[in-house]
């Protein structure tokens, strides 16, 4: 079949087979020419990933002496390639997927119809790439360095003698001072043991000549332009409405402020075992916000931080996307997750949610970085940030796996070759910092095993709940929703989603969607790892939420599934960047480019912003209860009265969590709640007295009249009124007993 292409008239189409043939280089013949007409009009293009003739090999030597740096460093983010042909193949396919990406949002979804728009999308998709038109920005070469596997015996013995030292006296889970320094202390021992001296380490002298530069020399490009006025918008995203998104708090926040309540008061726990048991490092991270910002121990400083979290992470997306596709793909993806609903949702709530997506951005960062230049200090790097994540929310545990997999991948392609021998020490060394970092937790986990796995076993296991259909099927059914969630449905946690919606928005959803076929026909032509790794990390990256056996009805979850958002915006970007780049030199495909960008940019902030501030806003204070509205009345009773401690809310099956109106007073160590059989324990108090009683008036069953009975017949003076809410059957009896 080959030999016969070849003695074909150079006009002569090729058949459907060959196309395919060509595309994804089945068979060992050549690819198959564009004809020369085609050729005639592409001359002078640049060459791309995605190029249709046999591509041309270099030798590692040369390999060696390029610089990836130096592709990123363009004049310009948006300086197009040469002269192409008008990209109106990639121009319509991106317009179908945005139709069919358009059907699967709520509330009129059709699945059928957005199934129609996809495929044509995927067969123009394959046009497209075919006649090298939307391609892909190319992935950065590898070193060549080998590690000299050196280290510093002498610090490394401290190490170890600091670490077993810090195990023995991590114990009782409590951090003293003292633990605290041997423990740290024998991570920067190791730190220093294993690093490696070079132009790319801190010097005093490279410090000392920074701030002996002109100060007033300052040189902005345009390129900072963008940047600054990128970080400006996505900060807009995190913290616009933060003390008013998402409005009310719910029990894990109360857990939150009591855990925070507690090392205020000197019980600084490793692990904190109310709530199914939490590890500590939103505790303290909120401790220290709320200092800074005088915002005391309140859900506006629980929000607050993790919205600081969630801000952080961007940064390390960027840099992420940077080292995978150039600089104007970290851009995109930068941008892209910074205005996203999925990524503001969670780094919102006030949980420990983007604590997962922030550590998982800079464990990947450096492995990544690492396996690419075969640099040790970035695997030290890397481990440093896993250790460090370990501690942050439980999701992250499945990272440690996720980093053997990545290795293990890396080591069968072409690639790692002349640095598979390194491999195994590179993974050990990460290893080694994690464990060093993560060892309060190691301990905790040896004395506590039950109640350091309790949450993820009831997740995984029959122990709260049975699991009564095979595990096998459950697991299949679950990646495949969680699958689907980028693109149709979410899942059903109204916490940390808009339910029953796309995790991403019609144009993120878009572009994710083909970034994804343009890195799996990519990975199929040129078999590199990093193509693979962005294919298999989003399943990878969901397994917190596909591991949910016994609670099926709690996958997808945004949450949980968090870290699974950086590929897959990474991709969206790839796919951006390509079709900019398929516009080729000119000035007005430049200003095109412009415009396009722009406009898909400011459809996808708009459409994030409504989902945020908006949908999710109304869609929480419906789901939640108005604890807010109860400490306004008790505000109200003590600025007339000067107390609170007559005022009680009268306990009801799914109704407030009765610590929430103390936490909004700023009373975070007491519950308000007085049971109905304890009312008449309140007789005895002197003074004028509050009771808050949920009220019902369309469901009797949710009307708690049997409390109101017991309180008019023990205060026959008592003054009964309802608190109307602008939210349908969040109302409450306020039960006022005046002065005695």
């Amino acid at each position: 079949m080959n030999d016969e292409i070849k003695e074909t008239d150079p006009l002569e189409e090729p058949s459907v087979l060959d196309y395919v043939k060509s595309l994804f280089r089945f068979g060992n013949g050549e690819r198959i020419q564009i004809p020369s007409f085609v050729e005639a009009e592409q001359e002078e293009s640049q060459p791309a990933p995605f190029t249709l003739t046999q591509p041309e090999i270099i030798p590692a030597s040369e390999q060696r002496l390029q610089s990836f740096d130096k592709i990123q460093d363009e004049p310009s983010p948006f300086t197009p390639h040469p002269s192409t042909p008008f990209p109106w193949r990639s121009l319509f396919a991106l317009f179908l997927a945005l139709l069919g990406q358009n059907f699967f949002e709520p509330p009129q979804t059709s699945l059928s119809i957005g199934y129609a728009f996809y495929i044509a999308t995927f067969s123009l998709l394959g046009w497209a790439i075919y006649r090298g038109e939307w391609t892909l920005a190319p992935l950065p070469p590898s070193s060549e360095g080998t590690d000299p596997l050196t280290y510093r015996p002498l610090p490394l013995f401290i190490s170890i003698a600091l670490a077993l030292l810090a195990f023995i006296i991590l114990g009782d889970n409590l951090f003293t001072f003292t633990n605290v320094v041997v423990w740290s202390s024998a991570v920067v021992f190791l730190l220093s043991a294993l690093w490696l001296k070079g132009k790319d380490t801190w010097s005093l002298q490279k410090t000392i000549a920074f701030f002996k530069r002109d100060p007033w020399t300052i040189n902005i490009s345009r390129w900072t332009l963008l940047l600054l006025a990128a970080t400006a918008l996505v900060f807009f995203f995190r913290f616009y409405q933060t003390v008013g998104v998402p409005p009310e708090p719910f029990s894990d926040h109360a857990e939150k402020i009591l855990d925070v309540y507690d090392i205020s008061q000197g019980q600084t726990s490793i692990f904190f075992i109310r709530n199914t048991g939490r590890e500590g490092f939103q505790m303290y991270w909120t401790l220290l916000v709320a200092r800074i910002f005088g915002t005391g121990l309140s859900f506006t400083s629980l929000k607050l931080g993790t919205a600081i979290l969630g801000f952080l992470t961007l940064p390390f997306v960027y840099l992420l996307g940077k080292e995978i596709g150039g600089a104007r793909v970290g851009l995109f993806a930068f941008i892209l997750t910074g205005i996203s609903y999925w990524p503001n949702v969670i780094s919102r709530v006030g949980l420990r949610f983007p604590l997962y997506p922030l550590f998982v951005a800079l464990t990947l960062l450096f492995l990544i970085r690492g396996l690419r230049t075969r640099n040790r200090n970035d695997f030290l790097l890397s481990g440093l940030f896993l250790g460090i994540g370990l501690h942050g929310y439980s999701a992250m545990r499945i990272v440690p796996f996720v980093v053997v997999a990545i290795f293990v991948l890396y080591w069968f392609h072409s690639q790692s070759q002349g640095a598979r021998r390194e491999l195994p020490i590179w993974l050990t060394i990460l290893a080694l910092v994690s464990m060093f970092v993560f060892l309060p937790l190691l301990r905790y986990w040896m004395d506590y095993p039950a109640e350091y796995g309790y949450r993820v076993s009831t997740r995984m296991t029959g122990l709260e709940q049975s699991i009564t259909e095979p595990i096998p099927k459950i697991f299949l059914s679950n990646v495949w929703n969680a699958l689907k969630m980028f693109n149709y449905d979410n899942g059903e946690v109204w916490v940390a989603s808009v339910t029953q919606r796309p995790a991403l928005d019609v144009i993120s959803g878009a572009l994710f969607l083909i970034g994804l076929v343009l890195v799996i026909v990519r990975y199929i032509r040129n078999r590199h790892w990093l193509d693979l790794l962005l294919l298999v990390s989003i399943p990878l990256l969901q397994l917190p939420s596909t591991l949910s056996l016994a609670f099926p009805n709690e996958n997808p979850t945004l949450n949980r599934a968090g870290a699974a958002y950086i590929p897959a915006f990474i991709l969206g970007a790839m796919a951006l960047d390509g079709l900019l780049t398929s516009f080729g030199r000119g000035r007005m495909r430049s200003v095109l480019v412009w415009i396009i960008s722009g406009v898909l940019l400011y459809a996808s902030a708009s459409q994030s912003y409504d989902l945020v501030f908006r949908e999710y806003k109304e869609f929480f204070r419906e789901a939640s209860w108005n604890t807010s509205d109860i400490a306004r009345v008790i505000k109200e009773f003590e600025l007339t009265f000067g107390r609170t401690d007559t005022i009680w809310v009268v306990p009801f099956p799914h109704w407030v969590d009765t610590r929430l109106p103390a936490v909004w007073v700023g009373i975070p160590d007491r519950d308000m709640a007085m049971w109905r059989e304890n009312l008449p324990d309140t007789v005895e108090l002197t003074g004028p007295k509050l009771f808050m009683v949920k009220a019902d008036v369309e469901n009797p069953d949710g009307n708690d009249q049997e409390s109101l009975n017991v309180l008019r017949e023990l205060y026959p003076n008592g003054q009964l009124r309802m608190f109307d809410s602008d939210v349908p059957r969040h109302d409450f009896w306020i039960f006022l007993v005046p002065n005695q």
